[in-house]
């Protein structure tokens, strides 16, 4: 074993170093201390479950695909124990990584020492990839030797060792062990000695070292790590000392202290502000805090989905513009959204300020849990908020952070339960649990129980040996609008609520007892009206959980499903369906009931059309965008009193599209979705094309859900020449209707158009039909797309 620790880390096993650092000063600009995972239980029926089949499922299933895809023998091959090319993307260190560190928070959770012995196993391959001066990293040892720290921007070397020294921190915390740490220690020094002040100056492409050198700080003392990363966020965004930047994609335009708005991939955007946020913790620099705020507030009120997803377009996996936020071709990838939830953990802990914990709690139960599939072993990377059947999970993917990123953040969760301040605690999620921590001195037990999210009740009962006077501060969701709480039995009259906490101020004895009542009556929401994607249309909430309506559930479609304008909502809890769910049902038009299911648990069924937003009778679909009303806000709770006159389904609402062939990154429904192009080149808005079917004969139609009589149509082409994109408008196309079994063509003396940037109308004797189909040739070397079909009824 190579003895790379340093005396202050040595001196620090000796006296338990297992818990929590004794040699960094705790965050002087941190008003809360999270309560480690290593001294939280999970014993619920919701997440225990889940944590147990992570471990059993999801781990083994990783490492599987780790070995399987020659992620495990890079490392064996990097260290002469065998022969062969590096394997897979230059980042798939990685991936090896974060399953370490996954496995590392569930040996906290639950001794294994069949996971124990697997996770040495690899450690010891790392150990030995790594070189005599500290570097390591597959890629770069197998393929580009000569090459090393010459592509940040592109090649992830800083990014993998982020990761690997975010594993090395949580397997020392959960097992006391070296091994790993010894590797993250050496590998950190090699970069210190390149990269600060009178030295090199650079900063990575995609961030991670900046908050994996603050977790080592905080675990070594080091200083060094600290400054490091505090160096590399202050050289983003500043030309002072760099020839280029790399632009907003990788918030590197500006410098951090300066950004005002979300732009750029929005994982990498989560990473570098976890890393900020630990670093203004220490630091207390008030550029950083500043600009923590603005982007908080710019991404909650004008970027983030009612999921917790972030991240609209496919294009760059990025932030889109201020409400942005179509629903079928959303990105919204896994790992974005656990970066959300990363980011306002540590927004929470240096405000105490509840209002973080509900977007983390959003993520969990919605943006990050739809990641995942029941069987554990099947992963989205991609979470839209309405599907046309096409969207499934998958095993594994080429690309394979997402479900490595899963695997290493769910069994963390016990670490975001709880935190303590100087004269109290702190009840963040409501989470079956048992915890140990300490108030000024004074060692606590608490247990909570509760079978929240499906029930808003919670009981804490407290243990400890001497009476002591501190706070209990119990988050009240932004979701609820009444909780009720009791002490001992007796119900408090009037709580103290401070940033979102209930504040129970009282001298707590042994088995003193907290009860609370959060009310779980369903919600209908509503988003700004700038959200064009969502215009009439609401979504159903309760609790924490958002719903959506799946066909499977009704009657094979959704999209012509209509709320009724007081709809009775109806909830049950169904042990036999999605490994128990509580179902909410409700009156839609047509004197129909429709059923939604947590968003989470869709697409485990028949393959089917899934919407999360669906249109509510009354729901003007033209609002004011000008309503002041919604200041500050981007999602609310719909009021029945203010919804307008009762409209009638257009077309739109009784059509669904299909076609020959859609890309998998654009949307069918986007043809039907009524959001205005300003050009056919337009990459605001959503799309379907044919990409990449080049030159062929293609087609798209309409299925009506009745016989109707229309008479023109109107058609907006894609076509991307002026970016030199692959799609123009078609060579030719003609229309179709359906006439029993048959396809039929329209009676028109006008030839169909192809012109860019408007819609090309087209006007033909009136047929009676349930179905139009648009028939195309592609240009010759070129594929196609539309960004909008209107078909007039007559």
């Amino acid at each position: 074993m190579k003895t790379l620790v340093t005396l202050a880390v040595v001196a620090g096993l000796l006296i338990g170093l297992a818990t929590q650092s004794v040699f960094a000063e705790q965050p002087s600009h941190r008003d809360l201390t999270p309560v480690p995972f290593t001294d939280v239980k999970v014993q619920d029926t919701f997440w225990a479950p889940r944590l147990k089949t992570n471990r059993e499922k999801s781990l083994p299933h990783n490492f599987k695909w780790c070995e399987e895809t020659g992620r495990f023998a890079n490392f064996a091959k990097a260290a002469g124990l065998e022969k062969g090319k590096f394997e897979g993307i230059y980042f798939n260190d990685s991936d090896v990584y974060k399953v370490l560190e996954g496995a590392s928070y569930s040996l906290a959770d639950h001794p294994d020492p069949k996971l124990a012995a697997r996770t040495d196993r690899v450690i010891s391959l790392i150990a030995a990839a790594q070189q005599p001066n500290g570097y390591l990293n597959t890629y770069y040892t197998l393929v580009e030797p000569d090459k090393k720290w010459t592509n940040l921007a592109s090649k992830h070397e800083l990014y993998c060792a982020g990761h690997l020294i975010e594993a090395a921190v949580a397997h020392h915390r959960a097992t006391g062990k070296e091994t790993l740490l010894n590797v993250a220690i050496a590998l950190a020094d090699r970069i210190d000695t390149i990269f600060g002040p009178g030295k090199r100056v650079g900063v990575p492409g995609h961030e991670e070292i900046e908050l994996a050198l603050v977790k080592l700080y905080g675990l070594t003392g080091e200083q060094r790590y600290l400054h490091l990363a505090d160096f590399f966020l202050k050289a983003r965004g500043d030309k002072t000392d760099r020839q280029t930047v790399f632009g907003p994609y990788c918030q590197d335009h500006v410098p951090v202290s300066e950004q005002a708005e979300i732009v750029g991939h929005a994982v990498r955007a989560m990473y570098l502000y976890s890393g900020v946020a630990d670093v203004a913790s220490y630091t207390g620099n008030t550029g950083f805090i500043k600009a923590m705020d603005r982007l908080w507030n710019d991404v909650v009120l004008h970027k983030m989905y009612i999921t917790g997803g972030i991240g609209a377009r496919h294009q760059g996996e990025a932030f889109g513009d201020a409400y942005e936020l179509p629903n079928e071709s959303a990105y919204c990838e896994t790992c974005a959204a656990i970066g959300l939830a990363l980011w306002n953990h540590r927004l929470n802990t240096m405000h105490a300020d509840a209002r973080y914990i509900d977007v983390l709690e959003r993520v969990i139960y919605n943006g990050m849990l739809s990641g995942v599939g029941m069987d554990w072993t099947h992963f989205f990377y991609v979470n839209p908020l309405a599907s046309d059947g096409r969207h499934h999970r998958k095993p594994f993917f080429p690309c394979a952070c997402c479900p490595t990123k899963v695997v290493r953040f769910l069994p963390s969760l016990p670490g975001y339960i709880y935190a303590t301040a100087e004269n109290a605690v702190y009840v963040n999620l409501f989470v079956g649990s048992t915890a140990r921590l300490t108030v000024n001195g004074t060692p606590i037990s608490l247990k909570q129980t509760t079978r929240y999210p499906w029930d808003g009740h919670v009981s804490l009962q407290l243990g400890i040996m001497t009476p002591r006077e501190f706070d209990i501060n119990v988050r009240i969701p932004g979701w609820c609008d009444k909780a009720t709480i009791a002490m001992n039995g007796q119900p408090i009259d009037h709580l103290e609520i401070v940033k979102g906490y209930a504040v129970l101020r009282h001298t707590w004895k042994q088995d003193d007892q907290i009860d609370v009542t959060f009310p779980m009556k369903v919600q209908h929401i509503e988003a700004h009206p700038r959200v064009v994607a969502d215009r009439g249309r609401v979504a159903v909430q309760r609790g924490p959980l958002v719903y959506c309506f799946e066909a499977v559930d009704n009657g094979g479609r959704v999209r012509n499903l209509m709320l009724d304008r007081n709809p009775d909502f109806q909830t049950e809890f169904r042990s036999d369906l999605l490994g128990g769910v509580v179902v909410i049902r409700a009156g839609v038009r047509g004197d129909r009931t429709a059923t939604a299911v947590p968003y989470y648990a869709w697409d485990h069924r028949k393959p089917g059309a899934m919407a999360v937003w669906i249109r509510q009778d009354g729901k003007n679909r033209q609002p004011n965008v000008q309503d002041e009303t919604w200041r500050k806000k981007l999602y609310r709770t719909l009021d029945p009193a203010k919804l307008g006159p009762s409209q009638p389904l257009t077309i739109a609402d009784i059509s669904t599209p299909t076609a020959s062939y859609c890309h998998p990154s654009d949307s069918l429904l986007a043809i039907i979705d009524g959001i205005e192009p300003t050009n056919s080149c337009d990459h605001s808005v959503p799309r379907m094309t044919w990409w990449n079917h080049i030159g062929s004969a293609e087609w798209v139609q309409y299925e009506f859900d009745q016989p109707i009589t229309v008479g023109s149509v109107a058609v907006y082409w894609f076509d991307d020449a002026p970016r030199n994109g692959g799609c123009r408008t078609p060579k030719s196309w003609k229309l179709l209707y359906r006439q029993g079994d048959q396809w039929k063509p329209v009676t028109t003396n006008a030839q169909p158009g192809t012109t860019i940037d408007r819609y090309n109308h087209l006007s033909f004797t009136p047929v009676k039909t349930t179905a139009l189909r648009i028939q195309l040739q592609l240009k010759k070397g070129y594929s196609g797309g539309i960004l909008e079909w209107k078909v007039q009824a007559n």
